[in-house]
């Protein structure tokens, strides 16, 4: 089980018998009363997101939850198809299912998928991911003074701002907790 003093962004949890990740939480001592943490979870299977007082020191179930490693195979615009590698079974997960997690999934990548009770629930990716850009607006010289930056499309069709020095084509690695750009990747 779970105490409060464990809560920590990304953690699974179970509440009311269901799988929930904790979004946001923190914890709150009143001048008057006894301490507290409120928090944000989402539910693994719906994607609802709740907000949930706890006591201090209540304790959370942790949640039967199996991961594999998986490869992602393609999607349908609705939905993703992953293969275990050992066994060649395959699952399928809607766009739902993945959230913004289907941004830094390529084709033929590996994944790992959180399974609840035998079922597909969700997608974990690396911290970091390489993507091709797919479309940015053109190099604009001299323009490096501001810091700032453009949009670049990458090859998932996730938006981040890019440096003006990055082109077409360039593969970038980029943060998938922030959806940020961190560096360009040398060939």
């Amino acid at each position: 089980m779970y105490a409060t003093t464990d809560f920590k962004k990304g953690l699974k949890i179970e509440y009311n018998g269901k799988p929930f990740v904790i979004v946001e939480f923190q914890h709150v001592n009143p001048g008057k009363g006894s301490a507290f943490v409120r928090t944000r979870i989402k539910n693994l299977e719906t994607a609802q997101v709740l907000e949930i007082t706890f006591k201090a020191g209540e304790k959370v179930n942790v949640p039967d939850l199996d991961f594999k490693e998986m490869q992602y195979m393609y999607n349908d615009g609705e939905s993703y198809t992953f293969m275990d590698m050992a066994t060649y079974d395959q699952v399928v997960l809607k766009k739902d299912d993945l959230d913004d997690a289907r941004y830094f999934i390529i084709e033929n990548s590996m994944v790992r998928v959180t399974f609840f009770q035998n079922r597909p629930v969700t997608v974990e990716v690396d911290n970091f991911v390489e993507l091709k850009v797919k479309e940015t607006q053109p190099n604009i010289k001299g323009d490096t003074s501001g810091g700032g930056g453009k949009p670049a499309t990458m090859e998932t069709g996730l938006v981040v701002t890019v440096p003006f020095h990055i082109s077409e084509g360039d593969v970038l690695k980029i943060d998938t907790r922030t959806s940020e750009y961190v560096e360009k990747v040398k060939k």
